[in-house]
Protein backbone atom coordinates (compact mmCIF):
# COMPACT_ATOMS: atom_id res chain seq x y z
CA UNK A 1 0.00 0.00 0.00
CA UNK A 2 1.44 3.43 -0.82
CA UNK A 3 2.47 5.25 1.96
CA UNK A 4 0.37 8.52 1.69
CA UNK A 5 -2.45 6.16 1.72
CA UNK A 6 -1.20 4.61 4.80
CA UNK A 7 -1.01 7.67 6.34
CA UNK A 8 -4.59 8.48 5.33
CA UNK A 9 -6.05 5.13 6.87
CA UNK A 10 -4.06 5.43 10.13
CA UNK A 11 -5.33 9.51 10.56
CA UNK A 12 -8.92 8.25 10.09
CA UNK A 13 -8.50 5.38 12.27
CA UNK A 14 -7.43 7.74 15.19
CA UNK A 15 -10.45 10.00 14.17
CA UNK A 16 -12.78 7.27 14.51
CA UNK A 17 -11.54 4.74 16.84
CA UNK A 18 -10.98 1.48 14.44
CA UNK A 19 -8.14 -0.13 14.80
CA UNK A 20 -6.75 0.15 11.61
CA UNK A 21 -7.20 -3.64 11.03
CA UNK A 22 -10.86 -3.39 10.67
CA UNK A 23 -10.65 0.20 9.04
CA UNK A 24 -8.67 -1.45 6.67
CA UNK A 25 -11.00 -4.62 5.60
CA UNK A 26 -13.79 -2.03 6.27
CA UNK A 27 -12.83 0.18 2.86
CA UNK A 28 -12.52 -2.80 1.45
CA UNK A 29 -16.13 -4.21 1.51
CA UNK A 30 -17.10 -0.63 0.41
CA UNK A 31 -14.41 -0.21 -2.55
CA UNK A 32 -16.48 -3.22 -4.33
CA UNK A 33 -19.13 -0.74 -4.94
CA UNK A 34 -17.19 1.28 -7.44
CA UNK A 35 -15.07 -1.62 -8.84
CA UNK A 36 -18.40 -3.17 -9.98
CA UNK A 37 -20.01 -0.25 -11.63
CA UNK A 38 -16.66 -0.58 -13.16
CA UNK A 39 -16.48 -4.63 -13.95
CA UNK A 40 -20.46 -3.70 -15.66
CA UNK A 41 -18.60 -1.56 -18.32
CA UNK A 42 -16.23 -3.79 -18.77
CA UNK A 43 -16.69 -6.06 -22.26
CA UNK A 44 -18.33 -9.81 -21.37
CA UNK A 45 -14.91 -12.25 -21.84
CA UNK A 46 -11.30 -13.23 -20.32
CA UNK A 47 -11.32 -8.93 -19.69
CA UNK A 48 -13.52 -9.43 -16.76
CA UNK A 49 -11.71 -12.43 -15.65
CA UNK A 50 -8.71 -10.59 -15.36
CA UNK A 51 -10.20 -7.69 -13.65
CA UNK A 52 -11.73 -9.93 -11.22
CA UNK A 53 -8.81 -11.30 -10.14
CA UNK A 54 -6.63 -7.98 -10.10
CA UNK A 55 -9.44 -6.21 -8.23
CA UNK A 56 -8.94 -8.95 -6.00
CA UNK A 57 -5.53 -9.34 -5.58
CA UNK A 58 -5.74 -5.29 -5.03
CA UNK A 59 -8.04 -5.95 -2.29
CA UNK A 60 -6.41 -8.40 -0.39
CA UNK A 61 -2.99 -6.43 -0.69
CA UNK A 62 -5.20 -3.40 1.17
CA UNK A 63 -6.62 -5.32 3.77
CA UNK A 64 -4.42 -8.35 4.37
CA UNK A 65 -0.44 -6.86 2.86
CA UNK A 66 1.61 -9.43 1.68
CA UNK A 67 -0.44 -12.30 3.09
CA UNK A 68 -2.41 -12.56 0.17
CA UNK A 69 -0.16 -15.06 -1.22
CA UNK A 70 -1.67 -17.70 0.65
CA UNK A 71 -4.15 -17.66 -1.78
CA UNK A 72 -2.23 -17.71 -4.34
CA UNK A 73 0.22 -20.12 -3.20
CA UNK A 74 -3.54 -22.72 -2.35
CA UNK A 75 -4.88 -21.98 -6.20
CA UNK A 76 -1.50 -22.68 -7.81
CA UNK A 77 -0.99 -25.99 -6.31
CA UNK A 78 -4.68 -26.85 -6.61
CA UNK A 79 -4.58 -25.87 -10.39
CA UNK A 80 -1.91 -28.27 -10.80
CA UNK A 81 -3.91 -30.88 -9.29
CA UNK A 82 -6.90 -30.40 -11.03
CA UNK A 83 -4.59 -30.57 -14.86
CA UNK A 84 -2.53 -33.52 -13.43
CA UNK A 85 -4.84 -35.75 -11.55
CA UNK A 86 -8.03 -37.71 -12.44
CA UNK A 87 -11.23 -36.01 -11.93
CA UNK A 88 -12.09 -38.70 -8.93
CA UNK A 89 -8.70 -38.30 -7.45
CA UNK A 90 -9.32 -34.83 -6.97
CA UNK A 91 -12.34 -34.97 -4.77
CA UNK A 92 -10.52 -36.39 -2.15
CA UNK A 93 -6.66 -34.87 -2.81
CA UNK A 94 -7.85 -30.94 -3.20
CA UNK A 95 -10.39 -31.18 -0.42
CA UNK A 96 -7.78 -32.85 1.61
CA UNK A 97 -5.01 -29.82 0.73
CA UNK A 98 -6.75 -26.68 1.02
CA UNK A 99 -8.29 -27.86 4.21
CA UNK A 100 -5.19 -28.84 5.75
CA UNK A 101 -3.68 -25.61 4.51
CA UNK A 102 -7.13 -23.49 6.02
CA UNK A 103 -6.38 -25.88 9.45
CA UNK A 104 -2.63 -24.87 8.74
CA UNK A 105 -3.26 -20.79 8.83
CA UNK A 106 -5.98 -20.90 11.64
CA UNK A 107 -3.15 -23.12 14.10
CA UNK A 108 -0.28 -20.13 13.31
CA UNK A 109 -2.76 -17.70 13.96
CA UNK A 110 -3.53 -19.07 17.49
CA UNK A 111 0.07 -20.11 17.82
CA UNK A 112 1.09 -16.13 17.57
CA UNK A 113 -2.52 -14.78 18.92
CA UNK A 114 -4.07 -16.87 21.55
CA UNK A 115 -7.84 -16.76 21.63
CA UNK A 116 -7.28 -13.66 19.54
CA UNK A 117 -9.39 -11.77 16.60
CA UNK A 118 -6.74 -9.90 14.62
CA UNK A 119 -7.50 -9.96 11.17
CA UNK A 120 -5.26 -12.55 8.61
CA UNK A 121 -5.83 -14.37 5.79
CA UNK A 122 -7.66 -17.21 7.27
CA UNK A 123 -10.79 -15.48 7.01
CA UNK A 124 -10.16 -15.23 3.23
CA UNK A 125 -8.75 -18.90 2.84
CA UNK A 126 -11.87 -19.75 4.21
CA UNK A 127 -14.14 -18.49 1.20
CA UNK A 128 -11.17 -19.66 -1.34
CA UNK A 129 -11.44 -23.62 0.58
CA UNK A 130 -15.13 -23.63 -0.39
CA UNK A 131 -15.37 -22.39 -4.41
CA UNK A 132 -11.71 -24.95 -4.37
CA UNK A 133 -13.96 -27.45 -2.52
CA UNK A 134 -16.81 -27.13 -4.61
CA UNK A 135 -14.65 -27.16 -7.86
CA UNK A 136 -13.03 -30.71 -7.49
CA UNK A 137 -16.80 -31.98 -7.36
CA UNK A 138 -18.13 -29.56 -10.37
CA UNK A 139 -15.06 -31.11 -12.44
CA UNK A 140 -16.36 -34.88 -11.42
CA UNK A 141 -19.71 -34.14 -11.83
CA UNK A 142 -19.17 -32.99 -15.22
CA UNK A 143 -17.00 -36.56 -16.21
CA UNK A 144 -19.79 -38.69 -14.55
CA UNK A 145 -22.60 -37.26 -16.63
CA UNK A 146 -20.67 -37.02 -19.78
CA UNK A 147 -19.58 -40.90 -19.72
CA UNK A 148 -23.52 -41.42 -18.34
CA UNK A 149 -22.04 -43.02 -14.69
CA UNK A 150 -25.37 -43.60 -12.32
CA UNK A 151 -24.18 -41.29 -9.62
CA UNK A 152 -27.17 -39.70 -7.91
CA UNK A 153 -25.18 -36.96 -6.06
CA UNK A 154 -23.79 -35.72 -9.54
CA UNK A 155 -27.24 -35.88 -10.97
CA UNK A 156 -28.59 -33.48 -8.06
CA UNK A 157 -25.73 -31.30 -8.88
CA UNK A 158 -25.83 -31.39 -12.46
CA UNK A 159 -26.66 -27.54 -12.65
CA UNK A 160 -23.12 -26.86 -11.38
CA UNK A 161 -21.28 -29.52 -13.35
CA UNK A 162 -18.35 -28.36 -15.43
CA UNK A 163 -17.84 -30.47 -18.94
CA UNK A 164 -14.03 -29.01 -18.97
CA UNK A 165 -11.27 -27.57 -16.63
CA UNK A 166 -11.58 -23.31 -16.61
CA UNK A 167 -7.98 -21.39 -18.06
CA UNK A 168 -6.31 -20.29 -15.49
CA UNK A 169 -7.62 -16.59 -15.79
CA UNK A 170 -10.75 -17.78 -15.57
CA UNK A 171 -10.21 -19.81 -12.36
CA UNK A 172 -8.25 -17.11 -10.55
CA UNK A 173 -11.00 -14.80 -11.67
CA UNK A 174 -13.52 -17.13 -9.67
CA UNK A 175 -11.14 -17.54 -6.83
CA UNK A 176 -9.90 -14.27 -6.10
CA UNK A 177 -13.51 -12.26 -7.28
CA UNK A 178 -13.01 -8.68 -5.91
CA UNK A 179 -17.01 -9.15 -4.74
CA UNK A 180 -16.58 -12.12 -2.39
CA UNK A 181 -12.77 -12.55 -2.09
CA UNK A 182 -12.59 -10.88 1.42
CA UNK A 183 -15.87 -12.24 2.99
CA UNK A 184 -18.20 -14.35 0.43
CA UNK A 185 -20.67 -15.59 -0.57
CA UNK A 186 -18.40 -18.53 -2.02
CA UNK A 187 -21.11 -18.78 -4.73
CA UNK A 188 -20.66 -21.67 -8.05
CA UNK A 189 -18.62 -21.02 -10.93
CA UNK A 190 -20.88 -21.86 -12.99
CA UNK A 191 -22.79 -18.51 -11.34
CA UNK A 192 -19.39 -16.42 -11.77
CA UNK A 193 -18.89 -17.40 -15.25
CA UNK A 194 -22.29 -16.90 -16.48
CA UNK A 195 -21.50 -12.55 -14.95
CA UNK A 196 -18.81 -13.00 -16.84
CA UNK A 197 -19.29 -14.70 -20.42
CA UNK A 198 -22.88 -12.80 -20.41
CA UNK A 199 -24.70 -16.13 -20.39
CA UNK A 200 -26.78 -15.27 -17.72
CA UNK A 201 -28.77 -13.18 -19.38
CA UNK A 202 -28.06 -13.19 -23.25
CA UNK A 203 -28.36 -16.24 -25.47
CA UNK A 204 -25.69 -17.38 -28.02
CA UNK A 205 -27.27 -14.91 -30.31
CA UNK A 206 -26.64 -11.81 -27.61
CA UNK A 207 -30.26 -11.64 -27.38
CA UNK A 208 -31.82 -10.84 -24.01
CA UNK A 209 -33.00 -13.91 -22.29
CA UNK A 210 -35.93 -11.75 -21.05
CA UNK A 211 -36.40 -7.84 -19.48
CA UNK A 212 -32.88 -7.30 -17.90
CA UNK A 213 -34.66 -5.90 -14.38
CA UNK A 214 -32.77 -2.65 -12.52
CA UNK A 215 -29.90 -3.78 -10.65
CA UNK A 216 -30.21 -0.21 -8.41
CA UNK A 217 -32.60 -1.23 -5.48
CA UNK A 218 -31.27 -4.96 -5.48
CA UNK A 219 -28.01 -3.26 -4.81
CA UNK A 220 -29.29 -0.18 -2.60
CA UNK A 221 -31.38 -2.38 -0.09
CA UNK A 222 -28.08 -4.61 0.99
CA UNK A 223 -26.21 -1.61 1.24
CA UNK A 224 -28.34 0.19 3.53
CA UNK A 225 -29.08 -2.64 5.49
CA UNK A 226 -25.21 -3.09 6.00
CA UNK A 227 -24.87 0.20 7.28
CA UNK A 228 -27.44 -0.18 9.73
CA UNK A 229 -25.75 -3.33 10.83
CA UNK A 230 -22.78 -1.47 11.21
CA UNK A 231 -24.47 1.08 13.62
CA UNK A 232 -25.94 -1.49 15.66
CA UNK A 233 -22.63 -3.57 16.86
CA UNK A 234 -20.86 -0.14 17.37
CA UNK A 235 -23.44 1.53 19.41
CA UNK A 236 -25.41 -1.38 21.17
CA UNK A 237 -22.12 -3.62 20.79
CA UNK A 238 -20.49 -1.13 23.30
CA UNK A 239 -23.19 -1.34 25.71
CA UNK A 240 -23.48 -4.97 25.89
CA UNK A 241 -20.12 -6.68 25.93
CA UNK A 242 -19.57 -10.73 26.66
CA UNK A 243 -15.35 -10.41 26.31
CA UNK A 244 -13.62 -8.02 28.88
CA UNK A 245 -13.26 -4.68 26.18
CA UNK A 246 -9.82 -3.54 28.15
CA UNK A 247 -8.33 -7.36 27.46
CA UNK A 248 -10.59 -9.80 25.51
CA UNK A 249 -7.77 -12.31 25.32
CA UNK A 250 -6.83 -12.58 29.08
CA UNK A 251 -9.17 -10.96 30.99
CA UNK A 252 -12.51 -12.70 32.24
CA UNK A 253 -14.85 -12.31 30.08
CA UNK A 254 -17.67 -10.17 31.18
CA UNK A 255 -20.38 -12.78 31.71
CA UNK A 256 -18.09 -14.80 33.65
CA UNK A 257 -17.20 -13.07 36.37
CA UNK A 258 -18.52 -12.99 39.79
CA UNK A 259 -20.03 -9.90 40.09
CA UNK A 260 -22.48 -10.76 37.24
CA UNK A 261 -22.78 -14.60 38.20
CA UNK A 262 -24.74 -12.99 41.09
CA UNK A 263 -27.56 -11.37 39.01
CA UNK A 264 -30.27 -13.47 38.36
CA UNK A 265 -30.32 -16.12 35.96
CA UNK A 266 -33.13 -14.41 34.03
CA UNK A 267 -30.60 -10.96 33.85
CA UNK A 268 -27.94 -12.86 32.77
CA UNK A 269 -29.17 -14.71 29.85
CA UNK A 270 -30.85 -11.59 28.32
CA UNK A 271 -27.93 -9.73 28.78
CA UNK A 272 -25.95 -12.49 26.90
CA UNK A 273 -28.93 -12.61 24.16
CA UNK A 274 -28.81 -9.01 23.64
CA UNK A 275 -24.93 -9.20 23.48
CA UNK A 276 -24.93 -12.27 21.08
CA UNK A 277 -27.37 -10.26 18.64
CA UNK A 278 -24.66 -7.47 18.50
CA UNK A 279 -22.03 -10.04 16.97
CA UNK A 280 -24.20 -11.67 14.40
CA UNK A 281 -24.24 -7.61 13.33
CA UNK A 282 -21.10 -7.70 12.29
CA UNK A 283 -21.41 -10.94 9.72
CA UNK A 284 -25.09 -9.23 8.57
CA UNK A 285 -22.67 -6.42 8.10
CA UNK A 286 -20.02 -7.92 6.14
CA UNK A 287 -22.21 -10.67 4.26
CA UNK A 288 -24.94 -7.39 3.53
CA UNK A 289 -22.50 -5.55 2.19
CA UNK A 290 -21.14 -7.99 -0.16
CA UNK A 291 -24.87 -8.58 -1.38
CA UNK A 292 -25.24 -5.45 -2.81
CA UNK A 293 -21.05 -5.15 -4.40
CA UNK A 294 -21.96 -8.29 -6.42
CA UNK A 295 -25.46 -7.04 -7.30
CA UNK A 296 -24.13 -4.18 -8.83
CA UNK A 297 -22.55 -6.08 -11.76
CA UNK A 298 -25.45 -8.53 -12.08
CA UNK A 299 -23.14 -11.65 -10.17
CA UNK A 300 -26.23 -12.11 -7.59
CA UNK A 301 -28.55 -12.56 -10.38
CA UNK A 302 -30.19 -15.49 -11.25
CA UNK A 303 -31.32 -15.05 -14.33
CA UNK A 304 -34.39 -16.11 -16.30
CA UNK A 305 -37.08 -19.00 -16.26
CA UNK A 306 -38.04 -20.50 -19.43
CA UNK A 307 -40.44 -18.12 -19.87
CA UNK A 308 -38.37 -14.94 -19.82
CA UNK A 309 -39.23 -14.16 -16.05
CA UNK A 310 -36.56 -12.60 -13.91
CA UNK A 311 -36.16 -15.38 -11.36
CA UNK A 312 -34.40 -12.87 -8.43
CA UNK A 313 -31.22 -12.01 -6.70
CA UNK A 314 -30.65 -14.85 -4.25
CA UNK A 315 -27.16 -15.98 -6.31
CA UNK A 316 -24.86 -13.49 -3.82
CA UNK A 317 -27.33 -13.66 -0.58
CA UNK A 318 -25.94 -15.01 2.29
CA UNK A 319 -28.25 -14.45 4.96
CA UNK A 320 -31.96 -13.99 5.08
CA UNK A 321 -31.85 -11.69 8.89
CA UNK A 322 -35.48 -11.89 9.47
CA UNK A 323 -36.26 -15.22 8.66
CA UNK A 324 -33.03 -16.23 10.74
CA UNK A 325 -33.92 -13.87 13.74
CA UNK A 326 -37.36 -15.58 13.61
CA UNK A 327 -36.74 -19.22 13.33
CA UNK A 328 -39.44 -21.71 14.39
CA UNK A 329 -36.79 -24.39 14.22
CA UNK A 330 -33.33 -25.33 14.09
CA UNK A 331 -33.69 -26.49 10.43
CA UNK A 332 -35.02 -22.61 9.55
CA UNK A 333 -32.12 -21.52 11.41
CA UNK A 334 -29.19 -23.15 9.83
CA UNK A 335 -30.72 -22.74 6.27
CA UNK A 336 -30.75 -18.97 6.91
CA UNK A 337 -27.16 -17.75 8.55
CA UNK A 338 -24.60 -18.39 6.17
CA UNK A 339 -26.37 -19.68 3.57
CA UNK A 340 -23.85 -20.50 1.08
CA UNK A 341 -21.78 -22.22 3.71
CA UNK A 342 -25.13 -24.14 4.46
CA UNK A 343 -25.42 -24.89 0.57
CA UNK A 344 -21.77 -26.05 0.39
CA UNK A 345 -21.83 -28.70 3.51
CA UNK A 346 -25.31 -30.13 1.71
CA UNK A 347 -24.24 -30.56 -1.40
CA UNK A 348 -20.76 -31.53 -1.07
CA UNK A 349 -20.63 -32.98 2.21
CA UNK A 350 -23.95 -34.24 3.61
CA UNK A 351 -25.03 -35.83 -0.10
CA UNK A 352 -21.79 -37.11 -0.74
CA UNK A 353 -21.60 -38.73 2.97
CA UNK A 354 -25.15 -40.57 2.02
CA UNK A 355 -27.25 -37.76 4.80
CA UNK A 356 -24.35 -38.25 7.35
CA UNK A 357 -26.04 -35.01 9.95
CA UNK A 358 -22.36 -35.78 12.09
CA UNK A 359 -19.94 -35.31 9.22
CA UNK A 360 -22.01 -32.33 8.25
CA UNK A 361 -21.06 -31.01 11.65
CA UNK A 362 -17.43 -32.00 11.92
CA UNK A 363 -16.76 -30.49 8.83
CA UNK A 364 -17.88 -27.23 9.45
CA UNK A 365 -16.16 -27.36 12.73
CA UNK A 366 -13.34 -28.10 11.03
CA UNK A 367 -13.47 -25.53 8.27
CA UNK A 368 -14.51 -22.77 10.99
CA UNK A 369 -11.07 -23.76 12.75
CA UNK A 370 -9.29 -26.66 14.19
CA UNK A 371 -7.45 -24.28 16.26
CA UNK A 372 -4.72 -24.73 18.49
CA UNK A 373 -5.81 -23.14 22.01
CA UNK A 374 -2.19 -22.87 22.97
CA UNK A 375 0.30 -19.78 22.53
CA UNK A 376 4.25 -20.07 22.36
CA UNK A 377 4.96 -20.39 25.82
CA UNK A 378 2.62 -23.35 26.57
CA UNK A 379 4.19 -25.42 23.41
CA UNK A 380 7.14 -26.34 25.27
CA UNK A 381 5.06 -27.95 28.04
CA UNK A 382 3.22 -29.87 24.97
CA UNK A 383 6.41 -30.99 24.12
CA UNK A 384 7.48 -32.17 27.74
CA UNK A 385 4.02 -34.14 27.61
CA UNK A 386 4.28 -35.87 24.65
CA UNK A 387 7.85 -37.18 25.77
CA UNK A 388 6.10 -37.96 29.56
CA UNK A 389 3.70 -39.57 26.99
CA UNK A 390 5.85 -41.73 25.07
CA UNK A 391 7.63 -43.08 28.21
CA UNK A 392 4.01 -43.74 30.03
CA UNK A 393 0.82 -43.58 27.92
CA UNK A 394 -1.53 -43.53 30.47
CA UNK A 395 0.52 -41.77 33.19
CA UNK A 396 -2.33 -40.71 36.08
CA UNK A 397 -0.10 -37.70 37.00
CA UNK A 398 -0.19 -36.08 33.65
CA UNK A 399 -2.43 -34.17 32.26
CA UNK A 400 -1.68 -34.59 28.91
CA UNK A 401 -4.31 -35.47 27.28
CA UNK A 402 -5.90 -32.25 28.20
CA UNK A 403 -2.99 -30.37 26.45
CA UNK A 404 -3.33 -32.58 23.48
CA UNK A 405 -6.55 -31.85 23.16
CA UNK A 406 -6.03 -28.43 23.65
CA UNK A 407 -2.94 -28.31 20.70
CA UNK A 408 -4.94 -29.72 18.61
CA UNK A 409 -7.97 -28.17 18.46
CA UNK A 410 -10.13 -25.23 19.53
CA UNK A 411 -12.87 -26.77 21.50
CA UNK A 412 -15.84 -24.36 21.52
CA UNK A 413 -16.43 -24.99 17.59
CA UNK A 414 -16.27 -28.33 18.21
CA UNK A 415 -18.58 -28.24 21.80
CA UNK A 416 -21.30 -26.22 19.44
CA UNK A 417 -21.02 -28.26 16.25
CA UNK A 418 -20.95 -31.38 18.34
CA UNK A 419 -23.85 -30.08 20.44
CA UNK A 420 -26.19 -29.04 17.89
CA UNK A 421 -27.32 -32.81 16.83
CA UNK A 422 -28.69 -33.26 20.14
CA UNK A 423 -30.96 -30.71 19.39
CA UNK A 424 -32.10 -31.53 15.98
CA UNK A 425 -32.89 -34.77 16.71
CA UNK A 426 -35.32 -33.87 19.36
CA UNK A 427 -36.75 -31.42 17.17
CA UNK A 428 -36.98 -34.03 14.63
CA UNK A 429 -39.32 -36.48 16.90
CA UNK A 430 -41.09 -33.46 17.95
CA UNK A 431 -41.95 -32.31 13.94
CA UNK A 432 -42.69 -35.99 13.81
CA UNK A 433 -44.96 -36.79 17.03
CA UNK A 434 -46.11 -33.07 18.12
CA UNK A 435 -46.25 -31.02 15.33
CA UNK A 436 -49.53 -32.31 13.42
CA UNK A 437 -51.76 -31.93 16.58
CA UNK A 438 -51.15 -27.98 16.08
CA UNK A 439 -51.26 -25.54 13.33
CA UNK A 440 -48.41 -25.36 10.42
CA UNK A 441 -48.74 -21.53 10.29
CA UNK A 442 -45.50 -19.53 11.34
CA UNK A 443 -47.36 -16.73 13.47
CA UNK A 444 -49.57 -19.35 15.46
CA UNK A 445 -49.03 -20.09 18.81
CA UNK A 446 -47.42 -23.21 18.08
CA UNK A 447 -45.26 -21.65 15.80
CA UNK A 448 -44.43 -18.45 18.30
CA UNK A 449 -43.77 -21.09 20.63
CA UNK A 450 -41.35 -22.72 18.36
CA UNK A 451 -39.34 -19.18 17.50
CA UNK A 452 -38.93 -18.84 21.81
CA UNK A 453 -37.55 -22.21 22.04
CA UNK A 454 -35.32 -22.25 18.77
CA UNK A 455 -33.83 -19.14 19.86
CA UNK A 456 -33.81 -20.18 23.66
CA UNK A 457 -31.53 -23.05 23.20
CA UNK A 458 -29.25 -22.07 20.08
CA UNK A 459 -28.30 -18.93 22.21
CA UNK A 460 -27.22 -21.21 25.11
CA UNK A 461 -25.42 -23.38 22.55
CA UNK A 462 -23.54 -20.84 20.79
CA UNK A 463 -21.61 -19.14 23.53
CA UNK A 464 -19.44 -22.17 22.78
CA UNK A 465 -18.67 -20.89 19.34
CA UNK A 466 -18.03 -17.30 21.11
CA UNK A 467 -15.74 -17.74 23.78
CA UNK A 468 -13.98 -20.64 21.81
CA UNK A 469 -11.36 -21.91 24.84
CA UNK A 470 -12.50 -25.36 26.54
CA UNK A 471 -12.96 -23.09 30.10
CA UNK A 472 -14.44 -20.12 29.03
CA UNK A 473 -17.48 -22.60 26.83
CA UNK A 474 -17.89 -25.11 30.01
CA UNK A 475 -18.14 -22.00 32.88
CA UNK A 476 -20.57 -20.48 30.38
CA UNK A 477 -23.15 -23.42 30.13
CA UNK A 478 -21.99 -24.29 33.52
CA UNK A 479 -23.38 -20.17 35.10
CA UNK A 480 -26.77 -21.56 32.96
CA UNK A 481 -26.84 -24.81 34.78
CA UNK A 482 -26.16 -26.94 30.98
CA UNK A 483 -29.90 -26.90 30.98
CA UNK A 484 -29.62 -26.84 27.24
CA UNK A 485 -27.72 -30.02 27.10
CA UNK A 486 -29.85 -31.41 30.26
CA UNK A 487 -33.29 -30.64 28.70
CA UNK A 488 -32.83 -32.61 25.08
CA UNK A 489 -31.35 -35.47 27.28
CA UNK A 490 -34.30 -35.82 29.02
CA UNK A 491 -36.76 -34.66 25.68
CA UNK A 492 -35.33 -37.44 23.89
CA UNK A 493 -36.47 -40.46 25.29
CA UNK A 494 -39.65 -38.90 26.45
CA UNK A 495 -40.48 -38.31 22.88
CA UNK A 496 -39.35 -42.00 21.81
CA UNK A 497 -42.02 -43.71 23.76
CA UNK A 498 -44.90 -41.03 22.88
CA UNK A 499 -47.10 -42.08 19.81
CA UNK A 500 -46.92 -41.06 16.45
CA UNK A 501 -50.48 -39.37 15.59
CA UNK A 502 -52.33 -41.80 13.13
CA UNK A 503 -52.28 -40.99 9.68
CA UNK A 504 -55.61 -39.81 7.73
CA UNK A 505 -56.78 -42.20 5.20
CA UNK A 506 -56.64 -40.47 1.88
CA UNK A 507 -60.03 -39.77 0.45
CA UNK A 508 -60.17 -40.74 -3.29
Amino acid sequence: MPSFVETYVQQLSDAIGFDVETLNYTLGLFLCYPLGMIMNMIPYGTMRHLFSFLLGAFLLQFTLGVQWIHQMITCVVAYSMFMVLPRKTCTMAVPVFVMAYCVLGHLHRQYINYLGWDLDFTGAQMVLTQKLYMLAYNLYDGECLAKGKDNRASKKCASFALKEMPSFIEFLGYNFCFASVLSGPAFEYSTYCGACDGSLMYDKDGKPKGKIPSNVWPTLRPFLISLLNLAVFVELGANFPLLDPSDPQKATPVILTAEFLSKPMVYRYLYMWVGLLCVRQKYYFAWMNAEGANNVWYAGFEGFDENGNAKGWENSSNVDIWSFETAPNLQTLTKEWNKKTSLWLTKYVYIRTNGSLMAVYAMSAFWHGCKSTCSLLEVRSYIENLTRLSRNFLEPRSNTLTHLLHFIVYPGYYLFFLSVPLLTFCERLAKKKISPYFSSEKWSLYGIAGMLTTSLFAEYMVAAFVFLALDRSIAAWKSFYFFGHIFPFVAYPVLMVLPSPAKKDKKE
